[in-house]
């Protein structure tokens, strides 16, 4: 469990003999709302997610279990965690003393009774149709389950809105909710191993499984207000209300119609909250962040931000550079924008803001870099696995087309940071304060299991396999390191796994409910159709529209989840306009993720301006200036398929090139720097004239990008030439 002292954002910044600046840079910072138990109390929780996380080890290794099983006790254990470590309401502070509102605690233990009740009609369900029942009768689903939960799961969470205890205690209305998250589980694997399971969506289905998911969704929603916010609990609910006003709304919004019963006996399926999100998040997401804790206990982290810095940290605007490198090495694994600027920016801001970077621009590059991290193959921060589920396209293909526009994103980002360092006069570091290259290159054998993953995956390993075979050897080549893992260690690495799983999955099975509405209500259908008339209008005023759309529904929710919602609503929409799958989908993944940078909710920028003490709006827009690449390449997409990798390898070499420099050419018109000199606005506006051309990557406009390019270079050296009498 991670202490108080982690709570603050202050810069981890120390040296040692050696300058080695980064120490414990991928420790977990600590929530607000996170509870911090001591003695027994710590050591039972310390057990439960160390079992957690060795449990989902086991099934996807060694004993399967069926599906939809696996993935109901996947999201009850996260529900159960979740509840016992996040509080409802802010804590009580040292001057409140350690309780307010007693009252709650007394409602809480008369609303223990009825999910005690329910809990136990679960096993008594399940003895019934042991014994040969064929169903359960609607009355004791009603009555003796349904109400009860509902009466139950209701009071839990409105008292815990009000209970407020200090930080150690426990909390009676959470421990309500965990009952009612086991309750909803135990249901649904009794009904859903028998027959009974083939009724979902009908008449005939069961009573009992709306009750579940009407509790199960309302706990899902309720711990994704305290571990995400509520910007996706906010679209979640819009998207219910849908369900039962669509009927009444006009144009191509409206749609027959689905009862209370009927909708949420399927909602908890593979259609909703057990469907594409929570396979992923079961499998690869919550596997990927066992290997990152592992990394973690064996301080690969450090390690990187400290090559990083040795290797870049000399240049002009070194902490910046470093940043980009760093955030975009940790991104990868870390799965969440926002929560790669606490992890890094902590280090990395404070640096910039030391070799002359305003506060604002430190911010920016920061958020930049880290949202970045979430298209660097081969993780991808988890965005390929829900991508590979979705479309059905190996893993291997995506990681593989996501070459060339990470390279691009991250190549923007470093000749954005490059050019305002210019600009400004900044220098880098000196050489003692940075640490040693020559030592940490005694250590490169530290990125053995990023090699092992990568070789594995395109050896042909599946990718359960290959993310195994990696967390094994980040364990073993932790032994020849100064930071070996014992076994506490290792325990440790799974407590923390468990922990900083607890958000994506709660946020992938809430992004389930509404991918659950689209598929129920077809919704997504309709938006369809939307495109295309759009689209015979004109397909670039399509996209656009498809763009806002995808930044919309990303707005406020983590990568994963607005990536699953865009790509039900608006891919769909892409392919039936003829694009290919691959091609629409990762359109929809680029603005899904850039939405973490895009004023006014931007995600990233606010985690990111909360370190540098910059206004959160200037950093966004700000940060929304430096990553401007990524919201130009995805368009680019539709014209040239070399830059996903699905032409030639001559085509492929041209595309990089000839993008590359176009990004280069955009990073100068945006910053206004050129050819060493300050360009005015006449010049900056024809070198991303040029950039444009050059991304697009047909023979003709790379001729006129590299003509346009030429004349704002000449442009600029007429220019430096005057300005040098006046300089010296």
């Amino acid at each position: 469990m991670t202490t108080e002292h982690e709570i603050q954002h202050s810069p981890r910044v120390t040296e040692d003999e050696d300058h080695i600046l980064a120490h414990n840079v991928d420790e977990e910072p600590v929530e607000a709302n996170r509870r911090l138990f001591e003695g027994g109390l710590l050591k039972l929780v310390t057990l439960l997610t160390i079992a957690y996380s060795s449990f989902h080890l086991y099934t996807l290794n060694i004993a399967p279990l069926e599906t939809w099983s696996f993935r109901i006790i996947h999201v009850a254990g996260a529900l159960f965690l979740g509840f016992m470590l996040y509080a409802g309401a802010r804590f009580a502070s040292a001057e409140e003393g350690e309780a307010r509102h007693r009252w709650t605690t007394w409602i809480a233990g008369v609303a223990m009774l009825p999910a005690l009740y329910a809990l136990y009609q679960s096993f008594a369900f399940y003895q019934m149709l042991n014994g040969g029942a064929m169903r359960i009768a609607p009355e004791l689903e009603t009555w003796h389950y349904g109400w009860p939960l509902i009466a139950a799961t209701a009071v839990g969470i409105v008292m815990s809105w009000f209970h407020q205890r200090g930080r150690g205690r426990f909390s009676l209305p959470d421990l309500v909710l965990m009952v009612c998250s086991v309750a909803v589980a135990a249901y649904l694997l009794v009904v859903f191993n028998t027959p009974i399971r083939m009724s979902t969506g009908t008449p005939f289905s069961p009573v009992g499984i709306s009750f579940a998911a009407v509790a199960g969704s309302a706990l899902i929603l309720e711990l994704t207000r305290r571990v995400a916010g509520m910007a996706l609990v906010i679209i979640g609910l819009v998207f219910l209300a849908y369900v039962f006003a669509g009927p009444y709304l006009p144009g191509f919004l409206g749609y027959p119609g689905l009862s209370v019963k009927r909708f949420f006996s399927q909602v908890y399926t593979d259609a909703g909250i057990l469907g594409p999100t929570t396979a992923v998040s079961s499998t690869y997401i919550i596997l990927f962040i066992i290997f990152a804790a592992f990394l973690q206990a064996s301080k690969v982290g450090d390690y990187f931000v400290n090559f990083a810095f040795a290797a870049a940290g000399r240049s002009r605007g070194g902490p910046a550079k470093v940043s980009i490198f760093a955030s975009g090495l940790m991104g990868m694994i870390n799965g969440t924008s926002a929560g790669n600027v606490v992890s890094t920016g902590s280090l990395t801001i404070p640096l910039m803001k030391k070799v002359g970077y305003k506060k604002t621009s430190a911010g920016a590059v920061e958020a930049a870099a880290s949202t970045g991290g979430q298209i660097m193959p081969p993780i991808m921060g988890a965005g390929a696995f829900i991508m590979a589920e979705i479309t059905g396209i190996p893993y291997t293909e995506i990681a593989i087309a996501a070459i060339i526009p990470a390279i691009l994103y991250f190549a923007s980002v470093y000749f954005m940071v490059d050019f305002e360092a210019a600009k400004t006069g900044m220098r880098g570091m000196r050489e003692d304060e940075l640490p040693k290259l020559g030592r940490l290159m005694k250590q490169c054998y530290l990125f053995v299991p990023i090699i092992i993953l990568v070789v594995a995956l395109f050896m042909g390993y599946s990718v359960i396999r290959a993310g195994t075979l990696a967390t094994v050897s980040a364990a073993v080549v932790s032994w020849i390191s100064p930071n070996k893992m014992g076994i506490r260690a290792i325990l440790r690495a799974l407590d923390i796994a468990s922990i900083m799983s607890i958000q994506i999955i709660v946020v992938c099975a809430a992004a389930g409910i509404i991918v659950g509405v689209i598929s129920l209500t077809g919704v997504g259908a309709r938006f369809s159709v939307l495109l295309l008339d759009v689209a015979e209008h004109s397909n670039l005023l399509a996209l656009i529209f498809a763009m806002f759309i995808s930044i919309l529904l990303g707005m406020g929710m983590p990568t994963t989840a607005a990536y699953a919602v865009a790509a039900s609503v608006v891919a769909p929409g892409l392919v039936q306009l003829g694009i290919e799958p691959l091609t629409a989908h990762f359109f929809v993944f680029y603005f899904a993720v850039v939405s973490a940078i895009t004023p006014p909710v931007a995600l990233a920028s606010y985690a990111a301006a909360g370190i540098s003490g910059a206004n959160a709006m200037e950093t966004s827009v700000a940060s929304f200036r430096i990553g401007i690449a990524a919201f130009i390449v995805p368009f680019m997409f539709f014209y040239n398929d070399a830059l996903l990798m699905e032409a030639g390898w001559f085509e492929i070499g041209r595309a990089l090139v000839t993008a590359t420099f176009g990004v280069y050419l955009l990073s100068g018109g945006v910053m206004g720097w050129f050819a060493r000199v300050a360009a005015p606005w006449a010049t900056r506006l024809l070198l991303i004239l040029a950039a444009l051309m050059m991304i697009e990557g047909g023979l003709w406009t790379d001729l006129g990008g590299v003509g346009a390019a030429v004349v704002a270079f000449l442009i600029q050296r007429q220019r430096r030439d005057r300005l040098a009498p006046a300089v010296s």
